[in-house]
């Protein structure tokens, strides 16, 4: 596995308007589309690419446009919705599946009760949305979900991730033929008792459309 950390100034401060306890849902909203988007560039590096013989205004010549079949990006419901528009902007032509994963607060443990994914998964590139990567459960559920229908190539973006959660990443794979990689804006200190990024950045998916 392969953790990359974005080291950039404006990644850098727009996180910390995240983390803020003052900031709305209406603003974390738009600073974790914008947030997102600058993981995605990064994240992106490695797309499949295929040369393209095209003819400009002035004079023909040989550009790259992305291989078939599309990538495949999936937000993980409810808090990865909020991730989805920034993705999506930098990468519109990208199919869209969606995995709605539950976390038990008790056990930590990540089932999945909604599923809008492709059976047939097998030479796409995944990118996968979660905006915090706390223990590694929901994660390593949803990663395994996608290597059962033939993925072998996916990329997990993260606003913020635990090194606790890394590391439970790392040993579900490292014996594994998969490439697995996870984009985050930082490494946090540790986990608390209740399975909560600190500092962190509170509930996600609360601080992006309230709580329920």
């Amino acid at each position: 596995m392969r953790t990359l950390v974005i080291d950039h100034p404006l990644v850098a401060h727009k996180l910390t308007r995240l983390r803020r306890e003052e900031t709305s849902s209406a603003t974390f909203r738009l600073l974790a589309e914008e947030l997102v988007t600058l993981l995605a560039y990064e994240a992106t590096r490695a797309l499949v690419v295929h040369p393209v013989e095209i003819r400009t205004p002035v004079a023909p010549c040989t550009g790259v446009e992305l291989a078939d079949p599309r990538p495949i990006v999936v937000p993980i419901l409810r808090a990865g919705l909020g991730m989805l528009n920034g993705m999506t902007k930098l990468m519109p032509t990208a199919e869209v599946g969606f995995l709605g994963m539950v976390r038990d607060e008790q056990s930590l443990l990540a089932t999945t009760y909604a599923d809008r994914l492709p059976h047939d998964l097998q030479d796409r590139q995944v990118f996968v949305l979660d905006p915090m990567l706390a223990t590694g459960g929901t994660l390593i559920a949803s990663i395994d979900l996608l290597l059962e229908r033939g993925a072998r190539d996916v990329t997990a973006i993260c606003l913020l991730a635990a090194p606790e959660g890394l590391a439970r990443v790392e040993a579900a794979y490292a014996d594994r033929d998969v490439t697995v990689t996870v984009v985050t804006a930082a490494v946090d200190e540790r986990l608390n008792d209740h399975g909560y990024i600190v500092p962190g950045l509170g509930d996600a998916g609360d601080r992006l459309y309230g709580v329920v």
